[in-house]
């Protein structure tokens, strides 16, 4: 299933500046969980907190976290006091600069990367990793939560659509369920009709009766094959995982591997359903019903 959800948090850094944090979770359809985290090293305490989050509340989709954060100040305050440069440390190297450069002329004097990244030019933050981790785990949690409102509305609209599929499943189960005892009927005598032609050509030409006790013999054989290709068991089958279907879409909550396994056992009796037939209805039938549940399984899938 897919979603979004955002939220931001402000962390406060000292000298009357602050840091305002973004975090945004994005989900796409997966059939499993797979949790992703593209984050900043202030929030990487929270990566664990945030993973034990979304796993208590989601079980599938492909989950992405993405956490961002700039530094603001507040309009009292000089945009140089919040950048938070160390003016000792930089006097400092300044002295060793040209203390340098009088002992070797041709040193070339620092680059501003190399002053930025001398260590204690800039000024530590004021702020501790727990701070860090609080707001991060915080905003992730009213992240989640939006996250969450916008796959209920998603889901909502796939329950809707497999149970269209399934009143379509049903339906068809219905039309040819009536059928099947009178089926069965007209090929167990259509098949002791031919056998009896063809046992009766067999023996003219060999010139040897048929007894009753052999023609008893073969109608039970008929009898035993027209069971085996009865399907009123498979069709009995059907409908209750279409009730159990049914049940567990208006149930709601975490569906979603419960009619995928569904989806299998649906799809199993119409191949059985397709291989024991002896009908062209009964044939159109099961390859109507893959058709549907092959819906149903793509979107099965997304559900959570």
């Amino acid at each position: 299933m897919t979603g979004y959800g955002s939220a931001s948090r402000q962390i406060e850094l000292g000298s009357g500046s602050f840091a305002n944090l973004q975090v945004e979770i994005r989900a796409v359809n997966s059939r499993f969980l797979d949790l992703s985290f593209r984050m900043p090293d202030e929030c990487r305490s929270a990566e664990i907190g945030i993973r034990d989050l979304l796993s208590k509340s989601l079980k599938r989709g492909k989950i992405e976290v993405r956490a961002a954060w700039r530094i603001a100040h507040s309009d009292s305050v000089s945009v140089k006091t919040t950048i938070g440069l160390n003016q000792a440390t930089l006097s400092a190297l300044q002295e060793l600069q040209q203390g340098i450069q009088k002992q070797f002329p041709n040193a070339g004097e620092l680059r501003m990367a190399d002053i930025l990244r001398w260590p204690g030019v800039v000024a530590e933050s004021e702020t501790t990793e727990d701070q860090w981790q609080f707001a991060s785990i915080e905003a992730s949690q009213e992240a989640l939560k939006q996250l969450l409102r916008a796959r209920q509305v998603e889901g909502k609209a796939l329950a809707l659509v497999l149970g269209n599929i399934l009143t379509s499943m049903e339906a068809i189960v219905t039309r040819i369920e009536p059928q099947m005892p009178e089926i069965v009927h007209q090929y167990q005598t259509k098949l002791v009709v031919r056998l009896e032609e063809a046992l009766g050509s067999y023996s003219k030409s060999a010139q040897l009766p048929i007894n009753a006790e052999l023609m008893e013999r073969i109608r039970q054989e008929v009898v035993l094959y027209a069971v085996r290709i009865d399907v009123a068991e498979e069709l009995a089958r059907l409908q209750t995982h279409f009730q159990t279907a049914y049940s567990a879409l208006k149930e709601g909550g975490p569906v979603g591997k419960r009619l995928d396994f569904l989806v299998q056992e649906l799809n199993r009796e119409a191949n059985t359903l397709g291989s024991k037939s002896v009908n062209p209805n009964f044939t159109n039938a099961a390859l109507e019903l893959k058709l549907l549940i092959e819906q149903m399984r793509e979107q099965v899938q997304n559900l959570e």
